[in-house]
């Protein structure tokens, strides 16, 4: 039976007088991959901060990978988390070299300083580049990347500690169509293996959702709209109240679409 990854109850959230999250209970098992949706707002990059390690709730309790926030070290706890995020992104040196940056993802650091890497590291920092479309790019520094490529260095970096929780912001967002359907299929495979860690990936859009993503989470205004099986979730009725506007969904190949209702 698989274990708990992710395990919220009654998680809530305020900031400066605002409710961020409101009363969210929520379970990741191991062999999952999930995908948090909802529009701007909504309370999703809170939430996978949480789960992230990086915030505390205000109120409820946490655990990840069976630890509970506020009765650890989250840094001991940090290196077994991969995440991708723009906020993570926007603390990278611009001058720093792909390869150092996805061998740093080691230590959860980020510049390169005066740690030590042998031969296997460089090893799996080049096949994770290889499977994400990067190879070409490790002696390039970041800050001459596109956005696209920055989007599948970040991810490789996330994946160079061997996570057992890989979280991911928005992979797809700021990618022209070709780059987002590059990524998509990318990540399609990855949540396919057998091998990869538990997923979970924000998106304001469920065609950015790729094949293979088991479940999903609605957010609206910080409280959970549905939560479960992507096929039960993604319904016109789930994600008109998630968005507001009434929806068609539509499932094609394992993709899925929604439009404005007719």
């Amino acid at each position: 039976m698989a274990g708990e990854v992710l395990q919220l109850r009654g998680v809530g959230v305020r900031r400066e007088g605002a409710t961020l999250l409101r009363d969210v209970t929520w379970t990741v098992d191991e062999d999952e991959r999930w995908v948090i949706v909802g529009p701007n707002g909504a309370g999703k990059t809170t939430l996978l901060q949480i789960a992230a390690t990086l915030l505390h709730p205000t109120e409820g309790s946490v655990e990840v990978l069976e630890e509970e926030i506020g009765r650890t070290d989250v840094f001991e706890l940090r290196p077994r988390i991969g995440l991708a995020s723009s906020a993570l992104a926007q603390k990278v040196p611009e001058g720093e070299k792909v390869i150092d940056l996805v061998l740093t993802g080691s230590y959860a650091i980020l510049g390169r300083w005066q740690e030590e890497y042998d031969s296997t590291d460089v090893t799996r920092a080049v096949e994770l580049l290889d499977a994400l479309g990067c190879a070409d790019l490790l002696r390039r520094t970041f800050g001459t990347l596109s956005e696209g490529e920055r989007k599948r260095v970040q991810i490789a970096r996330a994946l160079m500690p061997d996570p057992e929780l890989l979280l991911l912001d928005e992979p797809a967002a700021g990618l022209d169509l070709g780059g987002r359907e590059d990524l998509v299929a990318r990540l399609g495979a990855l949540a396919d293996d057998p091998g990869a860690p538990t997923m979970v990936m924000v998106t304001h859009h469920v065609e950015e959702v790729p094949d293979g993503f088991t479940h999903a989470l609605l957010l609206r205004k910080g409280e959970v709209v549905a939560q479960g099986k992507v096929d039960e979730v993604f319904t016109g009725e789930h994600l008109t109240s998630c968005f507001g506007l009434p929806l068609e969904v539509d499932r094609q190949n394992g993709r899925w679409y929604a439009r404005a209702a007719r």
